[in-house]
């Protein structure tokens, strides 16, 4: 993965012209984009709004999304990747055996004029959703999806966005980005940052068992992750910081309530498309903040004495 071409949600609803929706239902899970961003908006450069976009949307099953879709492409499950990759080869004019793109639910010529539509957009860009990047493939999936949007520059402009499934879920990566060079799926246990999806990813650590304790922090795994995951959680040392009770927190062996961010404290939170939005506080609370909650704890854990082998295992050693 090499990264991906963004843009802002004004970008989007003043110039995009062409819209990609795929593994994702923004009709219900972003009820407000569809009329904020994309589809209805009147743009600067898009004064028709509606009749001046067309919208696309790639699922394994008709939603309520489908209804405000121009065009519909039905996939079958677990075959994002090869679509993505025989999309690839079509916009470089590369040959596409028909038989492998018939596995996948669609035909070489419905590909070949989604492409074709894709070059003469003027300003496109693609959304996509967990049902892309948490099926089979994964990070390869959201690699090749970003793959496809950058190699679309060659043509037209176009862009690539995650439509994000949880609150806030883009002010971590930012951090993360920005602290270790990595978004998601990093390992700092020798000392630097270390960064593989599906070794060190949160769910796939959590399923295989690997972590012996876990600090949950305005999150609720235990809602989400598979049930593997949520036995193991159940299992360990499981420390929990929310504002309210969670499926997590009644499994967790200590659950430490916060302030609210945004309603009893400040803090910063990260639009989908990564702009930061400052969050003031409108009511006190008699709860600590995630971040004095954090600092505490790195306090007590450095004010903690280093630990020592005993003098066996020194001679051991020696």
């Amino acid at each position: 993965m090499g990264g991906k071409i963004t843009c802002t949600l004004g970008e989007i609803k003043n110039r995009a012209d062409f819209i990609v929706y795929w593994g994702g239902n923004p009709a219900e899970c972003h009820p407000r984009h569809f009329s904020k961003y994309t589809i209805t908006q009147k743009g600067k450069f898009i004064p028709e709004g509606r009749k001046g976009r067309t919208m696309v949307l790639v699922d394994i099953r008709e939603t309520p999304s489908a209804k405000a879709a121009d065009i519909f492409l039905q996939i079958r499950p677990g075959k994002d990747f090869e679509i993505l990759t025989a999309l690839r080869a079509l916009v470089k004019g590369q040959w596409v055996d028909e038989k492998i793109v018939a596995e996948t639910g669609l035909t070489v010529e419905r590909l070949q004029d989604l492409v074709g539509r894709m070059k003469r957009a003027r300003f496109g860009v693609i959304f996509f959703g967990m049902g892309l990047s948490m099926t089979r493939g994964k990070h390869m999936n959201s690699a090749g999806i970003l793959n496809l949007a950058a190699e679309m520059n060659a043509f037209t402009k176009f862009v690539c966005m995650p439509m994000r499934g949880h609150g806030n879920v883009t002010g971590s990566d930012m951090v993360l980005r920005w602290s270790t060079g990595y978004p998601f799926g990093i390992n700092l246990s020798r000392g630097y940052p270390r960064f593989n999806p599906g070794e060190f990813s949160t769910v796939d650590l959590i399923v295989r068992g690997d972590n012996d304790a876990a600090l949950i922090l305005g999150a609720d795994p235990g809602a989400t992750m598979p049930q593997p995951g949520i036995d193991h959680l159940a299992r360990t040392p499981t420390i929990v910081l929310d504002p309210k009770v969670t499926h997590t927190s009644k499994i967790a062996r200590v659950h430490i309530t916060t302030a609210v961010t945004g309603v009893s404290a400040p803090g910063t939170a990260y639009r989908m498309d990564e702009i930061p939005l400052p969050l003031r506080p409108a009511l006190k609370s008699p709860y600590p903040t995630d971040e004095e909650i954090v600092r505490r704890i790195h306090q007590a854990v450095a004010a903690k004495p280093a630990w020592r082998p005993a003098a066996n295992v020194k001679a051991a050693i020696a």
